[in-house]
This record gives structure tokens, sequence and C-alpha cells, in this order.
């Protein structure tokens, strides 16, 4: 077994402190990574609190993982110990489902192992992520890291990043879609940065007139005030698709009247809470739609990685120190951060 230190979550409070455990020893098809960055994603403040079901404390977060290889299986053969490279969401599935044999393990018919809060199919433990200084991951689901992105920018890409290319990919965004985004947050301004760089007219939904130039500087190029009727009803039936990246049950029907013919309205924001009903005339009128996307499988993570690194993307991120923890996530709670905390792992 391997030691690693790591900055874990003892309690329903989100109480963080150091913490030590073991890591399963490097098998023939393992990847060791020293982590050196990990990003902080809404999901960890929502498992660590309980939002979706109980929690094993102590519980180690983390799937926005950016660090090198330390060591690889003797079946591992295009990796080598100072590749830097990356980890996702998942770090496991069963690989025999047609959804896995598709390339979309997210939508593995029996289920995946996350990064962290998982179950270990190699010990049976449970899994911990990217909050601590190494992690052992099987060869399927370690990522390259292009060269040319910076590591603290891009550890987002691993989820905000992928959560919002993987919608914009299947609903075929490309020159000319009109995408609506509705919440300038973590995953909010990396929808609006990967559709404009689609070539997508980009229109940002916002509850903060302040957030308009920034909207702007991302790549929009409208901001609609989504408190003000009038601007609702001005930006009537010109989307094609919105990417709603709010976390929190919300009033759909304004922002579907903003869809045009066929238009599609996609949930990527995790909330257990059911969100309030939708008149269906605001759907069978134009015949739009409700749909939701959950991040994406690992081919398709490793071709956003390197469209980012095509068109030069990162996220916009605060790096801290493990020990800021638990005032990152209170500040991240009271959107005060622009737009992705990012934790360096090498000063734990």
């Amino acid at each position: 077994m391997i030691p690693v230190d790591a900055w874990a979550i003892h309690d329903q409070r989100g109480t963080a402190g150091a913490w030590s455990f073991e890591r399963r020893d490097v098998g023939a098809q393992d990847v060791r990574i020293a982590i050196d960055f990990c990003g902080i994603c809404h999901s960890d403040v929502h498992f660590a609190q309980g939002d979706w079901g109980a929690v094993q404390y102590p519980v180690v977060p983390g799937h926005e993982i950016v660090g090198r290889v330390v060591e690889v299986g003797s079946g591992v053969t295009d990796l080598a110990a100072g590749d830097t490279v990356a980890v996702g969401c998942l770090v496991d599935s069963c690989r025999q489902c047609a959804s896995c044999g598709a390339g979309l393990e997210q939508y593995c018919d029996t289920g995946w192992t996350g990064t962290y809060a998982g179950i270990e199919k190699e010990t049976g433990r449970q899994t911990y992520g990217g909050y601590s200084s190494g992690i052992v991951v099987d060869r399927h689901f370690v990522l390259r890291l292009p060269a040319t992105l910076d590591p603290a920018g891009a550890a987002p890409l691993l989820c905000a990043g992928i959560t919002t290319y993987s919608p914009l990919r299947h609903w075929k965004v490309g020159r000319g879609t009109r995408v609506g985004v509705v919440g300038l947050g973590g995953l909010g301004h990396m929808a609006v940065k990967l559709a404009a760089a689609m070539g997508a007219e980009v229109t940002m939904f916002t509850t903060t007139p302040e957030k308009a130039k920034d909207a702007a500087r991302l790549g929009a190029s409208r901001v609609v005030l989504s408190r003000d009727p009038e601007q609702l009803r001005a930006a009537s039936h010109s989307l094609d698709l919105i990417l709603d990246t709010v976390s929190a049950p919300h009033d759909l029907t304004p922002y579907l009247e903003t869809l045009y013919r066929d238009g599609t309205h996609v949930l990527l924001g995790a909330d257990a809470r059911p969100f309030p009903g939708v008149s269906p005339f605001s759907m069978l009128m134009r015949r739009r739609s409700i749909g939701a996307s959950l991040i994406g499988g690992i081919a398709e993570t490793q071709e956003m990685l390197d469209f980012c690194a095509t068109h030069g993307i990162v996220a916009d991120v605060e790096v801290i120190e493990p020990a800021g923890v638990e005032a990152a996530w209170k500040r991240m709670l009271a959107s005060d951060v622009k737009y992705r905390f990012v934790i360096d792992m090498r000063r734990l």
C-alpha cells in the first residue's frame, strides 16, 4: 500500500483538516500520479454536506486533478514518469456494456466508479479524490494534458470543462448556432468560452448586471438580465440551445420562451430537489425540449483537452493552499470567486 497525505472533510459542517490514508499498490494497468493541482467543484460541497445522501467521513473530495506520473504498471507502455496527466470525475466503469463500448463511460449501464466516494473494485474500499498528494488510477481513465495548457487553469477542465463541452458537441453546436448560457459561475464561464470558440453566437443570462462586462470578455455577444421581463421578451424565440448551469431549483419557463422551434434547454446543474413545474404550452407550440447532460466519456474528455489547447482555453482560477479550503467553500457558496478555486496540492 502507498501512504498519501490529504486535506479531508471531517463532518457535515465542512470542517477540513490534514489526514493520511493509503492508496492501493500499482497494478499492471495502473498509473501512480503525484497531484499538483485540484479544482474545487460545487459537487464537492454538495456531497460532503450530505445533500446527495449519507456520507462516510472523513471524505477526500476532488475530481479536477492535474499531476505528474510517478510510476506506471508493467502493462502501461504509453506513459512514463514525468508525463503531465489529468484525472476527472470517474476512475472506473464496467467497460463491457453498450454505453462503455460507445465511449460513454459516464452512462455505464452498471454504474461507474467516482474519483471520490465510490467503491474501488480492486480493494472494496471507498475511493478518495484529489485533495491529496497522490492517486493511483487505471490507465484507461488517465488523460494526457497538452503541454500548452497551464496546469492550474486546466484542472477545472476535468469537470467544469467537459460538463459544458459534452452537450455542446452532442447538440452539434457550430458556427452560427445560437447558444444561451444560464448562470455565470464555474460551469457558466466555461460554457461561454467553449461555445464561442466553436463559432456560436452566445447569449449570457444573469441576475447580476455587473457580470455583463465579464460575460463579453469571455465571449458572449449578448447579455440578458433574467430578472427583467422586457429583456426576456426581447430575447424570445432567438436561441437554438440553452445550457443551464444553475444548481438550484428555478423556473424554466422564461428561458424556454427564448428558444426557437426545436430548441433544447439542457440542465447541467446538479441538485437533488425537483424543479418547479413547466407549462406544456411552453414546449408544444414550438416543439421545444428539456434535456440534461452529465460530464463526458474518456475519449471525449481528451478531445476537449486538445480542443482547449488548440484555442488557448483554460478556466479563470484563483489558486489557494490546502489550508484555505474551508474559506474557499464559503466564498464559493456566496458566489465570491471568478470563477474556480484550484488547490495547489504541492503545498500540502
